[in-house]
Formats: C-alpha cells, structure tokens, sequence
C-alpha cells in the first residue's frame, strides 16, 4: 500500500498568540517562549528518520521548522501553500476588537460559516480545498518515508478534520496547541489521524539554563 507518515506542527508561539491577535498571512516572529518550544520540539524529533521537512514560508513557521532541520539533518523545504488562512481585513485586529467593530462578521466567523471569506480573505472551504490539495501534493512524494509539515492553527485543524471526517462547521473539540506534535497517515484515499496533541516534550521540560 502507498503510505507516506506525517508530523504535523503547529509553529511555537508568537506574541500575537498571548493576545488573541489575528495573524493570518501577516509574517509575525516567534517570541522568546515558541523559539525555546522550537528547541525542545527539534530535541523531541532528533532521532526521527524524517525524508523532508515542509514549512510555510511565514517566519513563525519557517524559524520553527529550521530548528527541526538543524536537529535531524533532513532538508527544509518553503511551502508557501501551508500558509495560515488569509483573514484580509481581520488581520491585526483582536478577537474583542472583531466582536466590537465588526460585529456581522464576528458573528458569522464565530458560527465557522463555510463560505464566509473576510474582505480579502479566505472561505473555510477555500482553505480546506488548499490545504486537501498541498497535503495529497507533498506527501506523494515521499511514499514510504515520513515527513514534517510544520504550518498554522487553522491548517492544523483541517488537517484533523480531513483525518476524521469532521464537518467545517463541526465545534472544535481537539487542541491546537503549540508545538505539538501530531501524527497522521497519509494514503492516495485520504488521511487518518495516528495521534494528536503530544506536548510531552514541552510538559516534561524545565526552562532552566540548560533548555532556555
């Protein structure tokens, strides 16, 4: 059977994240917490037989993914596809800022419309389909082998739903936290989901001077 193994990252976190900020395809850095969640992510996939490292090529993620690669040797490649999704006018603004502003599109966000696209933005479905395609893209690649692709919130959760069959507008019940790593399978029928959200790597670790 064709079967490639993927890991997939949400990148570290950024100063955006504490504040609820939207990033979108705005190229913010990494803060001092997701640059050491970056170190010990690479500690934790040192030893992994990795064929490619892919990234979005928004510095968040690309910084992420390098510290993989210099951890395992395996090449990075910018993956422009894997970026976050594209909240147009959104982007900068903060959760609370939506709501009171702009308070329709708050609203029709909030209710995960499929086909809602903020001015200059992206649909969910938009999205999915991208993402669907770029996964199916890269992953063809590699059959037999195992491959990092290391992007954004919001493509981590189409990926889980793809893997699980979940509706767009289904309520997200599953982390997408920082750093995690997450582990699927990956055939020319689809994707399912091998394990999800192991931050055991962050959670045993002391940010002492050893590890900061």
């Amino acid at each position: 059977m064709q079967a490639t193994r993927l890991i997939a990252i949400r990148h570290g976190e950024t100063a955006w994240n504490v504040d609820t900020r939207i990033q979108g395809h705005l190229d913010i850095p990494l803060n001092d917490t997701g640059l050491w969640q970056a170190r010990q992510l690479a500690r934790a996939l040192a030893s992994e037989p990795l064929s490619a490292i892919y990234a979005s090529d928004l510095q968040r993620a690309h910084a992420t993914a390098r510290a993989i690669a210099e951890a395992t040797g395996a090449p990075l490649v910018p993956e422009p596809a894997l970026r976050e999704r594209s909240f147009g006018q959104l982007e900068g603004r903060t959760f609370a800022e939506i709501e009171a502003e702009l308070p329709e599109q708050a609203r029709r966000w909030r209710q995960r419309d499929p086909h809602f696209a903020p001015e200059g933005g992206e649909t969910l479905v938009q999205l999915r389909e991208r993402i669907a395609a770029t996964t199916h893209r890269l992953a063809a690649q590699h059959t037999g082998g195992l491959v990092v692709l290391v992007a954004h919130g919001g493509v981590l959760d189409v990926l889980y739903r793809l893997a699980t069959g979940q509706e767009l507008q289904a309520p997200r019940t599953w982390q997408l936290a920082n750093a995690a790593i997450n582990r699927l399978l990956w055939t020319p029928e689809g994707l399912t989901l091998v394990g999800w959200a192991d931050t055991q790597h962050l959670d045993m670790a002391t940010r002492d001077e050893t590890t900061a």
